[in-house]
């Protein structure tokens, strides 16, 4: 395993349950600190429960229930209920938490299931062959394995060791995150825990997470960062006023693609999330359809492998999206997670990125940032009120249809 981000770990603890050997190999000196994703939807919470890990997650995180849609000088225009989903997950809602707080979790039930992880181990070659691969690493060290998941990240060492192609496009603008210390709530009473905000002039986003706010800016392209960085007090005060500058803990600026790989198999090696696929972060789709690819990979190596190679022991199944009771199959009471072979599995995950994950997430952007989003609003405010309506939305935008749908 190459990458001990949330995607990685979660593809480690998944065969490391299954009673494989497992060895991550990350290139830094240690887990990451920085925020970065923290969105968890429900058919992400439902597989990470499979896994033994979500009830310390939630206790770390905080539920939203709701999301809104509002306009930048108008105030509030839909607001969405995930109670919608009722009938369709355990979980109708999503779980706003930093991913830094699930990594340390994964990492220690790894550990407790015998598997390994090796920091300051950065993979610069892969070399397949018939019953195994070799991942050399940038010290010389040689990781001899069955099979090697690439998930280390959008940079992928692995990725580009294989000379995958990773085409795609680079967005206009760069995206500024500040996470402040300021009461939101306070500042804009009628806010729920996420909110898209419409303005062709600015559009933004505000994210709740249990430390802090998020408060996420579209920055034009070619500026200095550090201009940018001593213009983000006026633009906060732009968005609510409390009299002063916001207090703000951290804020950075960084490049936005919509990439998608070639392939996500190549002989031996498997490519996963980030290394993978790439897409902006409205609608928190990134991480969650990269853990999705973690468990449905390493659950088709682990159904693939013969039963003396597992050590006696039974695969885990981590529990897929959650079915209606007529939707689910007869035979038993819970439905299996999508299967199929290795082959099949890195084409259906493909597939996803493709057509699940890249338009609604790209859609997102483009109706945030449309000249005249009028009829956007009034489809907003449809769509909030018809239940029925609602749920099908839904059970696109978190990504359940995606893990449903036939390939």
């Amino acid at each position: 395993m190459a990458g001990a981000g949330p995607v990685g770990l979660t593809a480690a603890l998944t065969l490391a349950r299954g009673g494989v050997p497992v060895t991550v190999l990350e290139a830094g000196p240690g887990l990451a600190v920085e925020s970065r994703a923290s969105t968890f939807h429900p058919p992400t919470l439902e597989m990470l429960a499979g896994l033994a890990v979500l009830d310390e997650l939630m206790a770390r995180g905080l539920v939203a229930r709701t999301f809104q849609y509002r306009d930048r000088s108008g105030g509030p225009i839909a607001t969405l209920d995930m109670g919608t989903l009722a009938g369709e997950t355990p979980y109708p809602f999503r779980v706003q938490c930093e991913q830094s707080k699930l990594t340390p979790i994964l990492l220690g039930h790894l550990r407790r299931h015998g598997g390994e992880v090796v920091f300051g181990r950065e993979v610069r070659s892969v070399r397949s062959h018939p019953d195994g691969v070799v991942a050399t690493t940038a010290g010389g060290d040689a990781f001899t394995g069955d099979w090697l998941i690439g998930a280390d990240g959008a940079h992928s060492a692995v990725r580009r060791a294989l000379g995958i192609p990773f085409e795609g496009l680079t967005y206009p603008e760069r995206f500024l995150v500040a996470s402040t210390e300021e009461d939101v709530e306070d500042l804009l009473p009628d806010i729920e825990p996420i909110n898209y905000v419409f303005d062709p002039e600015e559009w933004l986003v505000l994210l709740r997470t249990p430390d802090s706010w998020r408060v996420l800016l579209p920055t034009p392209p070619g500026t200095p960062d550090e201009a940018e960085l001593a213009r983000l007090p006026a633009r906060l005060r732009a968005v609510a006023d409390p009299g002063r500058d916001w207090r703000v803990a951290h804020a950075s600026l960084y490049r936005v693609h919509q990439r998608v790989a070639a392939r996500f198999r190549q002989g031996r090696t498997l490519l996963a999330g980030d290394a993978a696929h790439v897409n902006n972060p409205l609608g928190g789709l990134g991480m969650n359809s990269g853990i999705h690819d973690a468990v449905l990979l390493a659950t088709a190596l682990l159904t693939g492998r013969p039963p003396a190679a597992r050590q006696g022991r039974e695969a885990p199944r981590p529990a897929a999206p959650h079915r209606r009771r007529e939707d689910r199959p007869s035979r038993r009471e819970e439905p299996a997670l999508p299967g199929g072979t290795v082959d099949e599995v890195a084409a259906r995950r493909r597939e996803v990125a493709l057509t699940h994950v890249r338009p609604i997430s790209h859609g997102n952007w483009e109706r945030l940032r449309a000249a005249d989003p009028a009829a956007h609003h009034e489809e907003l405010r449809a769509l909030a009120a018809d239940p029925a309506a609602t749920r099908a939305h839904l059970l696109r935008t978190c990504l359940i249809s995606s893990l449903r749908e036939p390939p």
